[in-house]
């Protein structure tokens, strides 16, 4: 995080030094019209305007060299020993150097509106530096404290940074193991599955290898991947189920409804797959005579509804919030946060006729350009 230019913060500095001259001016005219007597009565506008403007534009042209102490000398738990007595010299130091400036300023200013002081100008130094010490001092410490507050607030954006760079890191890390757990616990089972279709049923173990080679392809294409169009998810998950298919035959039935408008829109690497994966293995497979699955999507508006329901063995109500954080879910979980941040919905419930369902709702802000996804999709592996 980069702190603003030099050009910007004189620009600044000066900026607000002409704003409390304009305000410091107003306010002695009012005063000066409505309560002052005797000489004082006389002071014209353009007079109060040049003396609040040369009071201001003093403290500006000294400024830099306060918010260069407060830099140097910070005063914090560490520091405050070493750097309490420095702003303490700086106090009167500024303060010296700022009246200076205002009475070299000021013998200008009155030659030029013809006003003379019956004071010398020794006299009106000490008058202005002990009657005006403690305007002074506060000045100082307000340029000082703003100073400390600016540090902090980069400082806490550089943190805020850093810690997304982290989380993205992680983000990825986590989808890069999805990945890789997908590939070797995937090719044991279809490997397996093969080499016992090679004896009876050939063209079936040709049949399953194209499909496998398709989905690793898939694979490849969408590594490091963070987003993909539901369309491009749901070409993986259809080659993935149609694999488990050739595993499980007539106990594995899936339906796919998918609505329209929803294969464009943006989703989650990988977000669907151990859905899938988990449904199959610790919902369906258990069961003898097998199950059902259903792979939902709906567009409502500006928001994406994707649902994963089976009805196969389930888990006990008091079991559902230890299943939210397996590491399968809460990985899932975890990327939807980081993605969508508190725009998006995760729940995991126990559908009335048994097994279990996994919702989510994630808003539709980006559509996918890539070519073909189709519009709809509908049907039963």
């Amino acid at each position: 995080m980069q702190r603003p230019s030099g050009v910007i913060r004189f620009r600044l500095i000066f900026g607000t030094a002409t704003l409390l001259g304009l305000f410091s001016t107003f306010q002695a005219f009012y005063y000066v019209s409505t309560f002052a007597t005797g000489p004082s009565k006389q002071a014209t506008f353009p007079h109060l305007l040049f003396l609040n403007f040369n009071y201001w534009y003093s403290w500006a042209l000294l400024a830099p060299a306060v918010l260069w102490l407060a830099r140097r000398f910070p005063l914090e738990r560490a520091t405050w020993r070493r750097s309490g007595p420095v702003h303490l010299a700086g106090v009167f130091a500024a303060t010296l150097a700022h009246v200076s400036l205002v009475m070299i300023g000021r013998l200008g200013i009155d030659g030029w509106f013809g006003r003379t002081s019956r004071m010398s100008w020794l006299e009106e130094f000490q008058e202005m530096f002990f009657l005006n010490f403690d305007w002074e001092m506060m000045t100082y410490w307000t340029m000082v404290g703003l100073s400390h507050a600016v540090r902090y607030h980069y400082e806490a954006q550089s943190r805020a940074l850093a810690a997304s760079k982290l989380e993205t890191r992680l983000i990825e890390a986590q989808l890069q193991t999805l990945q890789r757990q997908l590939q070797p616990h995937f090719l044991f089972n279809t490997l397996n599955t093969v080499s016992a279709l090679m004896h009876r049923d050939v063209e079936a173990a040709d049949t399953m290898l194209a499909q496998l080679g398709d989905l690793l392809r898939l694979s490849f294409e969408t590594l490091d991947v963070q987003e993909v169009s539901l369309g491009q998810e749901l070409a993986f998950l259809q080659k993935y189920v149609a694999l488990e298919h050739a595993r499980f035959r007539e106990r594995l039935h899936v339906t796919f409804d998918i609505g329209p408008g929803t294969s464009d829109c943006l989703v989650p690497n990988l977000l669907l797959q151990p859905l899938v994966e988990n449904a199959i293995r610790h919902g369906i497979g258990p069961r003898v005579e097998g199950g059902h699955m259903l792979v939902r999507a709906v567009r409502t508006g500006a928001t994406l509804e994707l649902e994963v329901r089976d009805d196969g063995v389930g888990v006990p109500e008091a079991a559902l919030a230890d299943l939210s954080c397996g590491v399968g879910l809460s990985n899932t979980r975890s990327r939807l946060a980081h993605l969508y941040s508190d725009r998006h919905r995760f729940a995991v419930t126990r559908p009335p006729g048994g097994g279990l369902s996994v919702a989510i709702v994630i808003p539709v802000d980006d559509v996918a350009t890539e070519a073909g996804a189709t519009d709809e999709m509908e049907g039963v592996a």
